[in-house]
């Protein structure tokens, strides 16, 4: 007879359901690290039901990017400080006058508890704050409590990894786009790596299933979606967002103003069905599983702001759902770097690049930002590259994470 599944209760449920892990809190000033989609079980904001247990203290709030409550829309879009109007606590940005917490801001409690929905991707800056947040925790004796939540994207990893020297708010460390890790094993990896000296505890979540399907890393019968950033709208943009979110160093329209941003891509002049015939004639021979495990489909899309908005656009959507999704075989990342070899060698002179601030970075191209080196750039204008190249220097970085992360797992 099969056994039933119990539910999946993440690291913020079973620490309110359990007396004895909250135990150790008790009588500390604790501090809470969060944003919108930080909600228990019942859709509870974590701040309010933390604030509604009896046993414990609350003394202070942080927010990342986009805010603790928030939705500021856009990179470079800050938040700024305020008092929590009916907790009466100060809520600090971690993304307005500063990224690092200040040692004034550490004065204001004896353990962080961090509970942060991440996306699986080393671009996602929640991941980058996490490691701020432990250094500092390191550096003035804090306590850090890791809430754990699930990688939605699941174990899959993908990418080249980021190069030394090419660390940055969107680059917190050296691994690939899509690092397969959980927020509580990227603390476990961060510590290690960093040789932080920090008291650190991960409330594990119970019930976990990260291979399950049809979610994949997501338990997507049990628990609802909340968006942890705007355009984070969906578990399908979370799967694609390891490929998708390099549009956002190009000119291309990453469907930003649209209802279904970062699954998509176009732009006003950009012929799309030339360009998909193109990636499948560039994985015909060897890279034919390039493009397996998800179903890319010609699209018009009019965005209502951000890039080309109010222009027609014609593109292409990637659909990772439905009866064309192969969990094992999607990989987004390869996909987009794929698009834009394609376009490359269609159009030779088309401005791909874009060259604008990007994460307060003003000196390197935003395509270079967020893939941690020039790599994939030079990739896709070299006229003599292949896809053979990009596959072999990608499979090198991916099996030696793999190898270097698998002591850090805890599912």
């Amino acid at each position: 007879m099969t056994q039933p599944h119990s539910p999946t209760l993440f690291g913020i449920d079973r620490l309110l359901a359990d007396p004895v892990l909250r135990r150790p809190l008790a009588g500390r000033r604790l501090a809470l690290l969060a944003h919108p989609a930080s909600v228990t079980r019942d859709l509870t904001h974590s701040l309010d039901a933390l604030a509604a247990c009896p046993q414990l203290g609350l003394t202070a709030a942080f927010g990342p990017q986009h805010g603790l409550r928030g939705d500021k829309q856009d990179n470079m879009v800050e938040s700024p400080d305020f008092l929590d109007p009916r907790l009466g606590i100060p809520v600090f940005s971690l993304y307005g006058e500063v990224r690092r917490p200040t040692a004034a801001m550490m004065d204001s409690f004896d353990v962080l508890l961090v509970d942060l929905q991440d996306l699986g991707c080393r671009i996602y800056t929640f991941i980058t704050t996490l490691r701020y947040v432990l250094e500092a925790a390191a550096e003035h004796g804090k306590s850090v409590w890791l809430l754990d939540r699930p990688n939605p994207a699941g174990r899959p990893v993908e990418g080249l990894s980021l190069r030394e020297g090419w660390e940055s708010f969107v680059g917190a460390g050296a691994m690939p786009m899509r690092h397969g890790l959980t927020m509580g094993e990227l603390g476990r990896w961060f510590i290690a790596s960093l040789g932080l000296n920090v008291d650190y505890r991960v409330v594990e979540m119970q019930g976990w299933q990260p291979d399950a399907a049809p979610g994949h890393g997501w338990p997507l019968s049990e628990r609802i979606w909340i968006n942890p950033s705007p355009n984070a709208p969906n578990l399908w943009m979370a799967r694609a967002y390891a490929g998708t979110v390099m549009l956002e160093g190009t000119t291309l329209s990453e469907g930003r103003g649209t209802t279904r941003p970062l699954e998509l891509f176009g732009a006003p002049d950009l012929d799309a069905r030339a360009v998909l015939t193109e990636m499948h004639s560039l994985t015909s021979g060897s890279a034919t599983h390039w493009l397996a495990g998800c179903k890319l489909r010609e699209c018009w899309f009019e965005p209502t702001f951000h890039k080309h908005a109010g222009r027609l656009n014609h593109g292409l959507q990637i659909h990772c759902e439905g009866p064309c999704y192969d969990h094992a075989a999607f990989k987004p990342w390869r996909i987009q770097a794929l698009a834009f070899k394609a376009i490359r060698r269609l159009f030779p002179d088309y401005p791909l690049w874009r060259d604008f601030a990007y994460e307060y970075e003003h000196d390197r191209l935003a395509i270079d930002l967020i893939n941690g080196s020039p790599l994939l750039r030079e990739w896709v204008d070299d006229p003599s590259s292949r896809v053979d190249d990009l596959e072999q220097a990608a499979g090198i970085d991916e099996r030696a994470w793999l190898e270097e992360t698998r002591e850090f797992m805890l599912y």
